[in-house]
């Protein structure tokens, strides 16, 4: 190639329309203030809530529903909006001769993916309740809980919204709701998880459920337009597309966002203005069928990321056994073969992986099995860029 052949070759580029105005709102991890599509979930929820509204003490509440299906776009939007207009935090951290004021309501949001332990927990909550910085060292778990109590005197209202519940064990829900409970004050939750309430709930019959259905085609189709046109540029897409999309999906928000976002990736790489068929053909075949929820893996360790990010890249035939992939990443990090082997072992259990069993195989011993992520590659990528 030229020179002039390199300039006009620029200035074409230069020329195009550019692709992408927003990309958060393209995520899959991202949360809309306004939830599209959900507006009878959402006054289900405030029903249940009602008594907020006049000072008093809400019934505990869990929200449940298929992946994909807006359960935390709700409740995460809601417990924003209640912060802001219904919440009325201390100015600074009380101490042991002041309470907290009368009459008044603290809204927290939690999401147990990322708050796995009682300090973090705490942590997050007193974190809501004050204006004032919480300090991460210094202060034990003990200091924390005895912290959040003292704010609760005097009649304050707690509600904390605790997402993705069940999501590392069913337990996790009645441990963390003992811990409000154990508070001795007027506190609720909000619970939020996939799991069937009768499995899930340490006492359904003492629980409000409100239930979230998979979306509809033409509410998915709703979304996507919704997000595409604050992500991307007039014409990026064709509405055609996003009903494609929406109908592959099956009422999977998550997984249509995902493809979504592959898609764009892959646009992007070809220097294209406009997301094209084989381009959105390409993103939704970069989106396992069942796939693990991008939010679970964003909250693995930096070491982490950065091994799943290479066995991504790998392709099949390194992929083919646990032992492969290890020794193949291993190469070319700096972290120790057992490490990467005891990670991949961590996803498999996680669901982050897939073992597959070689069926034709020699030999005496357990046989070898192939990995297979669930991950959603391309969207993967580009939200862990800069990991490695």
């Amino acid at each position: 190639m030229n020179l002039e052949e390199r300039i006009l070759q620029r200035k074409r580029r230069g020329d195009r329309r550019q692709l992408v105005l927003e990309e958060a709102s393209l995520s899959p991890v991202w949360h809309s203030p306004e939830p599209t599509g959900r507006g009878p979930t959402i006054e289900r929820l405030l029903d249940r809530l009602e008594p907020v509204f006049e000072h008093r003490t809400p019934e505990n509440v869990y929200v449940h529903g298929p992946a994909g299906s807006g359960k935390s776009a709700v409740v995460s939007a809601l417990f924003s909006q209640f912060t802001r207009l219904l919440s009325s935090p201390e100015d600074s951290i009380v101490t042991t001769t002041r309470g907290g004021s009368a009459d008044t309501r603290s809204f927290a949001y939690v999401d147990l993916r990322e708050a796995t332990s009682e300090f973090e927990f705490y942590h997050t909550i007193l974190d809501a309740m004050t204006s004032e910085s919480i300090p991460q060292r210094g202060l034990s778990t003990t200091d924390l809980r005895t912290r959040v109590s003292r704010h609760l005197r005097g009649g304050r209202i707690l509600v904390v919204a605790m997402d993705h519940a069940d999501e590392n064990g069913t337990d996790r829900l009645a441990s963390f709701a003992g811990e409000l409970e154990s508070l001795g004050h007027r506190t609720s939750w909000v619970a939020v998880g996939r799991t069937d309430p009768e499995e899930v709930l340490p006492d359904p019959r003492a629980t409000r459920t409100v239930t979230v259905e998979p979306y509809h085609r033409a509410e998915l189709t709703d979304l996507l337009t919704a997000r595409v046109s604050t992500g991307l540029t007039r014409n990026a897409t064709t509405h055609q597309q996003l009903r494609r999309l929406a109908a592959w999906a099956d009422g999977d928000a998550h997984d249509a966002l995902a493809a979504l976002l592959g898609a764009v990736d892959i646009a992007l790489d070809d220097d294209s203005g406009v997301i094209e068929d084989d381009h959105l053909d390409a993103g939704m075949e970069s989106v396992p069928r069942p796939c693990i929820a991008l939010g679970r893996v964003l909250t693995l360790s930096e070491n982490r990321l950065t091994v799943l990010r290479r066995l991504v890249a790998l392709d099949a035939t390194d992929r083919s056994s646990v032992g492969r992939a290890a020794s193949t990443i291993a190469s070319a990090a700096s972290l120790s073969e057992s490490t990467i082997t005891r990670y991949l072992y961590e996803f498999a259990e996680s669901g982050i992986v897939e073992r597959v069993p070689v069926k034709e195989t020699n030999g005496a011993g357990r046989p070898p099995s192939r990995v297979e992520t669930r991950v959603p590659t391309r969207a993967f990528l580009r939200l862990t860029r800069g990991a490695d």
